[in-house]
């Protein structure tokens, strides 16, 4: 065949193929698919968010600030730091959230749930606890504190919510339940004893924002995650509300954190000593006078002829908790406040006996 023989035979298959085409009717259009009725949420999910719902309003966003110099002015000014959460502990403003949150900065800036954005001041701080409380002016429509509930109770396995602004994303809920009790992790302050482990997501921002139990109470202030990668892995902790409870009310009246007074002198290295040498417990060194502790009769050690330590009293548990060393002794202490009375078991000539002291309030 001849090309233009060719030709012409292309261009008439395609004035056929387009004459076809426009031939073809046109589709009528697709309906979307018909939506199947809901019905109603499982209660489990209605009580969820109606949880969520009576919480969200003293949940707050934090974001502090860092005074830093212009190397080109010479001015000091104020640039965002970092952000985290917490919550409204009472009516008159205070908000709690935690020490590694606030540590360092030169200011911070609350942001309520209705919006409004507020400057905050710095109250306290117990680094040893990783609690802070900062103060804002609420004046006006102050948010409702969070019921607070107890830990002392709490069981592996049941449900908790957290509440918090993680990586910015504010108000985020996240569900799970109690992991494990009485954990303790490592932090810039020392050991952090006592917590409540949980599998409730908590990511960076989640810090210092609330734990809470089904019946919707404060159980637990986020704190931290263990993850290698920085992101949560399951794994989260909290301050339980008791240590919250105990901690906070110092803070707020003195602007830090001070457990009750035993008046007993020890030091770890001695007690280190006394161990290698099968004396197992806090050796006391000194007992203050008018302290509980002289009330209640201990005895310090003394100096033999040749200068060496003769031991007197060992303490070696605290209301039946074992102590084995100057932070033992303290963590026990620590789980009382002034008034309270404990039982210490003392090792004396030999033999253990048992000891009732009134714990002491720290002076101002």
């Amino acid at each position: 065949m001849k090309p233009t023989s060719l030709a012409m035979a292309f261009l008439l298959g395609l004035l056929v193929a387009a004459g076809l085409f426009l031939l073809r009717p046109v589709p009528e259009p697709v309906a979307p698919r018909v939506i199947t009725p809901r019905g109603e949420l499982a209660p489990q999910e209605e009580t969820v968010i109606a949880l969520f719902e009576a919480a969200r309003g003293s949940v707050v966003s934090i974001t502090t600030e860092e005074r830093v110099l212009d190397p080109w002015t010479r001015r000091a000014v104020d640039v965002p730091r970092g952000t985290g959460s917490g919550f409204v502990w009472d009516a008159q403003g205070h908000v709690v959230t935690n020490a590694h949150v606030v540590r360092g900065a030169s200011g911070a800036r609350v942001r309520l749930a209705d919006g409004r954005q507020v400057a905050a001041s710095l109250v306290g701080a117990a680094p040893r606890h990783d609690l802070a409380v900062l103060r804002i002016d609420t004046r006006a429509d102050p948010p409702a504190p969070l019921p607070v509930g107890d830990s002392e109770g709490l069981r592996v396995g049941q449900s908790v919510l957290a509440i918090g602004n993680p990586f910015g994303l504010d108000w985020t809920l996240t569900t799970g339940i109690v992991s494990a009790l009485d954990r303790e992790i490592p932090s810039e302050s020392g050991t952090i004893q006592g917590l409540i482990q949980t599998d409730a997501a908590i990511n960076p921002g989640n810090s210092g924002g609330p734990l809470i139990d089904s019946a919707g109470r404060l159980i637990g202030v986020n704190t931290a995650i263990f993850s290698p990668s920085g992101s949560s892995a399951g794994i989260g902790f909290a301050v339980p509300v008791d240590v919250v409870n105990r901690v906070v009310p110092q803070l707020i009246r003195t602007g830090r954190y001070r457990p009750p007074v035993l008046g007993v002198v020890h030091d770890e290295r001695i007690t280190d000593l006394a161990r290698r040498r099968g004396i197992e417990g806090v050796l006391v060194l000194g007992v203050e006078p008018g302290s509980p502790a002289a009330q209640a009769g201990l005895r310090a050690a003394r100096q033999d002829a040749s200068g060496g330590l003769v031991p007197m009293d060992t303490i070696r548990a605290v209301d039946g908790r074992r102590v084995a060393s100057s932070a033992d002794l303290r963590d026990a202490l620590e789980e009382h406040a002034p008034g309270d009375e404990v039982t210490l078991t003392v090792r004396r000539d030999g033999d253990d006996v048992e000891i009732d002291v009134v714990l002491g309030a720290p002076q101002p």
